[in-house]
């Protein structure tokens, strides 16, 4: 079952410019072959990482089995220039958050039975 995806990774700020493009091709390929892509350029990190105080910032969307993510990440573990990535399952977080709005909290369903008494 394909699913929808969202990754954001960041690339070192010291990866040259054909390099970072070829990291960014590489990985949207081994996404699909409709994903897509947002550069967000360089930007200042709040805390520095491994030393480093900003990066080049990606943003892939794309639809893909469960396992691709999985692979995905694992390239980027060993890929010199990454510095972080995050994944998100778009559908789960939706499903997540119906079925949260649904449900109110024990507290308010007590105080609503008090005042009604």
């Amino acid at each position: 079952m394909k699913r929808q995806y969202e990754c954001l990774y960041i690339i070192a700020n010291n990866i040259s410019e054909e390099k970072r493009n070829v990291l960014i091709a590489k990985f949207a390929k081994m996404a699909a072959e409709d994903a897509k892509v947002e550069k967000w350029g360089m930007k200042k990190f709040a805390t520095p990482i491994d030393y480093k105080k900003d990066g080049f910032y990606v943003l892939m969307n794309f639809v893909a089995t469960p396992d691709v993510p999985k692979k995905i990440g694992e390239l980027m573990n060993i890929t010199d220039g990454i510095v972080r990535y995050m994944f998100q399952c778009k559908e789960e977080n939706t499903k997540l958050t119906r079925k949260l709005a649904k449900k109110k909290p024990k507290k308010v369903q007590e105080t609503q039975e008090e005042g009604q008494k």
